[in-house]
C-alpha cells in the first residue's frame, strides 16, 4: 500500500475509503511510525489524523522526522496530526487544514483543544473537541445567529470543562442562565443540525492532498 493513514474518531474509515485508497490504521502512538519504516516495503506517504494522548505514549516529533529523513512524505491534520505538523513543518512535515493553521499561527496552543474521549471498539466520539466548538461558534456569529458576546460566553464556558465532559450539550446547559433565551435556542439548533465538523473537514483535506500527490 502506497499510503498509510492513522485515523480514529475524526473521520470514519468507511468515509475515508471513499476519498482515498490507503491502509487505515488506528490512532497513532509512540513506535507506530518506526514499525511502518521497518516493513520490507514502507509506505511512500504517511497521514496522521488521530493519535493517543492519555493511555499510551504520544507519537514524538523525533519519530515523525525520522520518517521525513527517510524520504517518506508525512501529512498531518485535524488532531494529533495538526499538533505534530505545527511542530515539525519547518523540517518537512506537511500540515493541512484550519486546525493545523490555528496551531501554526499560535491562535491556539493547548493540547486539550483537540483532545476527546471515544469508544475504543467503535471509534465513536463521546465528547466534542474544543477546537470544533470554537470554529462552530465562529460560524454562528458570522451568520448572525448569535452575538459575539454570546459566542465568547459559550467558548469560555466550554474551555473550563474537563475535556472528557466537554460537549456542546453540556456547555449549553452551563451557559443557559447567562444567555438571552432566543440566542440560547438558536445556538442549540445550530449545534444540533448545522454546526461544522472541522476535524472531519480537515481530515478530508488531508486525504485529498495525499490523493493528489500520489496521482
Amino acid at each position: 500500500m502506497r499510503a498509510a493513514v492513522f485515523l480514529g474518531p475524526s473521520l470514519s474509515p468507511a468515509l475515508a475509503l471513499k476519498e482515498l485508497e490507503a491502509e487505515y490504521l488506528p490512532p497513532i502512538q509512540r513506535g507506530d511510525i518506526d514499525a511502518l519504516l521497518r516493513r520490507p516495503e514502507p509506505p511512500e506517504v504517511i497521514g496522521i489524523v488521530d493519535g493517543r494522548f492519555l493511555s499510551s505514549l504520544s507519537i514524538s516529533p523525533k519519530e515523525v522526522l525520522g520518517a521525513v529523513d527517510q524520504g517518506v512524505r508525512v501529512y498531518g491534520s485535524s488532531s494529533m496530526g495538526a499538533l505534530r505538523a505545527a511542530e515539525c513543518a519547518p523540517w518537512g512535515m506537511i500540515g493541512i487544514g484550519r486546525i493545523y493553521e490555528a496551531y501554526a499561527s499560535g491562535a491556539v496552543d493547548a493540547d486539550d483543544e483537540v483532545a476527546i474521549i471515544y469508544d475504543e471498539e467503535t471509534g465513536a466520539a463521546a465528547s466534542d473537541p474544543m477546537i470544533n466548538l470554537r470554529f462552530a461558534v465562529d460560524a454562528a456569529v458570522e451568520r448572525g445567529l448569535v452575538t459575539a458576546e454570546t459566542g465568547a460566553t459559550f467558548v469560555d464556558a466550554a474551555k473550563k470543562l474537563y475535556f472528557p465532559e466537554r460537549t456542546a450539550r453540556n456547555t449549553l446547559r452551563v451557559v443557559e442562565p447567562d444567555l438571552p433565551t432566543d440566542e440560547h435556542e438558536a445556538l442549540a439548533r445550530f449545534f444540533a443540525f448545522e454546526a461544522p465538523d472541522t476535524k472531519a473537514d480537515d481530515a478530508l483535506l488531508l486525504l485529498a492532498a495525499i490523493r493528489e500527490y500520489l496521482g
